[in-house]
């Protein structure tokens, strides 16, 4: 507002400068400068400007100031009236140059009145007073003269304008307190109610934790609850499936005893007939149907014969049929023992009929017949001190026959370790038939304090080794052993050292005859543990001895006879062999075995328990060893077996004995090469010989390099260090 303002004030004191100095002009000329003010005054941005309302509340502020600026119909008259005013005061100014400079002046002061005269007005209508008739009073004080009346109504218009303007300005200021009055007002209402948010925010998050607190409180009561009554359940349960466990323990107890007895009365029963069937075989042999005496023509014990062919047909077909079905029945023993019998008895009649024929020519030919007994006396008598002729060695000479018995001494002392073992297996008899269920419980407790050490013995550490020497040697001692998490003592039973004594040197050949058969190297650890057991507790290495040879008599060395009366089964088992259900086991499983018993023999004999007494003997050493060779070269050899048995003893055992006896023991093996290999080989078959060529080719390359190496795992004394 204010450039404008200025402008038509620019234009107004050019207008009447002209006019009070240009009064000399022609009216041509002022008409002209007329239009040309109208023109500047409508180009000019006053003309130009326009008003938009932007609120309804602000139009009486701004009503003024919004409509443009218009001339008024009188507008030429004044402006002719000036003009010619101006032309009349310039030719007064002519003549008194002095007064037209002192009447020049009024309008300035009057445009400098005009111009001051907004700001009074404006101070009273802050007081309240905006009469327009000031400006009457004012003239009246300070008259204008006519040329200034254009000078009057800009003034009056400034003033208006400014008067409007201050009106605006303070409303507007009070419109912006009052706006920012109410902005406050909000901001602190909003800032309050922010507060109260946050405020009803926090209370309703404590509400929720409470309450989520209270539903977990009251979930992990009620869980907790659950969990009893689960657990209660449980208990009652597992004492449920403890009873029902324990009695179907029981039942299965019951069934196995009766099972077994049923077995053992059924195998008992099979070998009572299987032993009938022997001897009715034997006994059927007795009669030879082409028998005739040649001084009894007419006997003819053709029937005979036939009655006991079909006794021997009957009993065969009832064993097998048996076999077939399972064990015998009693019936069946009872129908083979009358078998027998009638057969006994056929026997019996036969023999009392050749007795009766006999007996009627005995008289006539009494003395022939002693005769003849005298010369076929005399004839065996020849035969008998006739020697038999062995083998030829190297063609050059003939050798005595070797004996097929052990001798006296050895199988006294075989008898006594026999009999050891018996009368401790009867000591704890009593224990080991017991059906109390305690009994029965101290006796597996025991047995797995034994044979679960002696199972984990092996070559991995010393101190794994000397830990389980220790643990079963506190076990013998009597101390309290832990096995399978319980507490183990010997003194829980009067019988229970006898048993222990006796089940672990029985474990001790069983892991001979199963875990060296498979893995030779490990005869060692075992015959170390056996070693020294044996130096602490003597009978042990007795009762070890006793079952090494029931198991192997080939250890001793000892050849079972036959006796009479033996069923072939038993005669099988004194020979070393296992038979199962009346089966006899292979050959190569019967060779291995002895070989695993014969080797861990081999290195028990020359190995000691290095934390043991090293001032006394071994108590079972390498002298032992040395007389087992002697005597096994003294016996007749056994095909397969005998070559196995000594390739092993002196594959393990051959570099100490050869150590301890020097040139006798090259003087042995000398001797086997010589003599005892020839005499194998003479009644070994070409299919047979692998065993045979392995010991002579060992024999022939010690021979040779005059040397026997240490057996494949030999512990060395770095292994106790482990």
């Amino acid at each position: 507002m204010a450039a404008p303002l200025g402008k038509r004030k620019s234009l107004c004191a050019r207008w009447g400068g002209g006019a009070a100095y240009g009064g000399a002009g022609s009216a041509m000329q002022a008409r002209d400068l007329r239009w040309e003010t109208l023109e500047a005054l409508r180009a000019s941005s006053k003309g130009r400007l326009k008003y938009f309302r932007h609120s309804d509340g602000d139009e009486d502020i701004l009503e003024g100031c919004i409509s443009p600026l218009v001339l008024s119909s009188y507008a030429g008259w004044v402006l002719d009236r000036m003009a010619g005013s101006s032309a009349q005061a310039a030719a007064r100014s002519g003549c008194a140059p002095g007064g037209a400079a002192s009447h020049a002046a009024p309008p300035a002061e009057s445009s400098a009145l005009a111009c001051e005269e907004p700001s009074s007005p404006a101070r009273t209508d802050t007081k309240g007073s905006s009469d327009p008739g000031v400006l009457e009073v004012n003239q009246e004080v300070l008259p204008i003269p006519p040329v200034s009346k254009m000078a009057k109504v800009e003034g009056c218009i400034q003033m208006y304008e400014e008067i409007y303007r201050m009106k605006g300005r303070e409303r507007l200021r009070q419109r912006q307190e009052q706006q920012e009055q109410m902005v406050r007002a909000a901001y602190d209402m909003a800032r309050e109610q922010l507060k109260r948010f946050d405020e009803m925010k926090e209370l309703k998050r404590r509400q929720e934790i409470q309450e989520l607190r209270e539903v977990m409180e009251k979930s992990l009561k009620e869980t907790q609850g659950q969990q009893e009554k689960l657990k209660e359940e449980h208990r009652h349960r597992a004492k449920i499936l403890n009873l029902k466990l324990r009695e179907a323990e029981q039942q299965r107890q019951r069934q196995e005893e009766q099972e077994r007895l049923r077995r053992e009365e059924g195998q008992e029963r099979l070998r009572r007939l299987y032993s009938i069937q022997e001897e009715l075989l034997q006994l059927n042999q007795q009669i030879d149907p082409n028998y005739k005496h040649k001084d009894l023509p007419k006997i003819d014990l053709s029937a005979y014969s036939n009655r006991g062919n079909q006794i021997c047909g009957l009993v065969s077909g009832l064993i097998r049929t048996t076999s077939e079905r399972g064990f015998p029945s009693q019936m069946d023993v009872a129908n083979t023992e009358q078998a027998l019998k009638e057969m006994r008895g056929l026997i019996s009649s036969m023999q009392q009929e050749i007795a009766a024929a006999v007996e009627e020519k005995k008289r006539k030919d009494e003395q022939e017949k002693k005769q003849k007994q005298e010369e076929l006396l005399k004839k065996q008598q020849a035969e008998a001190q006739t020697p038999v002729p062995a083998q030829p060695s190297g063609a050059k000479q003939q050798k005595k026959a070797l004996s097929v018995k052990a001798g006296e001494g050895t199988m006294k002392w075989y008898q006594q370790l026999q009999d050891a073992a018996a009368q401790c297996a009867a000591a704890f008899s009593a224990m080991s038939h017991s059906k109390d269920s305690e009994v029965k419980k101290i006796r597996m407790e025991l047995q797995k304090a034994v044979t679960i050490p002696v199972s984990q013995i092996s070559t991995i550490a010393g101190s794994q080794l000397r830990q389980i020497f220790d643990k079963l040697n506190n076990l013998l001692s009597g101390k309290p052993v832990q096995s399978v998490g319980e507490t183990v003592l010997v003194t829980q039973h009067p019988q229970g050292l006898d048993f222990v004594h006796y089940k672990l040197a029985e474990k001790f050949v069983k892991q001979g005859e199963e875990e060296v058969a498979s893995h030779r190297e490990s005869a060692f650890p075992i015959a170390l543990v056996i070693s020294g057991i044996w130096e602490v507790h003597p009978r042990v290495g007795e009762l070890f001895l006793a079952h090494l040879h029931k198991k192997c008599p080939y250890s001793v060395p000892f050849y079972p006879a036959y006796k009479e009366g033996a069923s072939m089964e038993e005669y099988q088992r004194m020979l070393g062999y296992l038979v199962q259900d009346s089966k006899m086991e292979e050959e190569d499983h019967f060779l291995k075995r002895m070989s695993g018993l014969i080797r861990l023999y081999a290195a028990l004999i020359q190995l000691r328990w290095p934390y043991g007494n090293k001032q006394g003997a071994h108590p079972h050493g390498l002298s032992y060893g040395w007389c087992w060779l002697a005597q096994m070269l003294n016996m007749e050899p056994l095909v397969v077996v005998t070559a196995t048995l000594l390739y092993d003893f002196l594959e393990v055992c051959g570099h100490a004995l050869m150590k301890q006896y020097h040139c006798q023991f090259w003087k042995l093996l000398l001797l086997m090469q010589e003599n005892y290999i020839p005499r194998i080989e003479a009644i070994t078959n070409v299919g047979q010989k692998a065993s045979l060529t392995r010991f002579k080719q060992f024999v022939e390359e010690s021979l040779q390099k005059k040397d026997i190496p240490l057996p494949k795992g030999y512990l060395q004394p770095s292994f106790w260090r482990s």
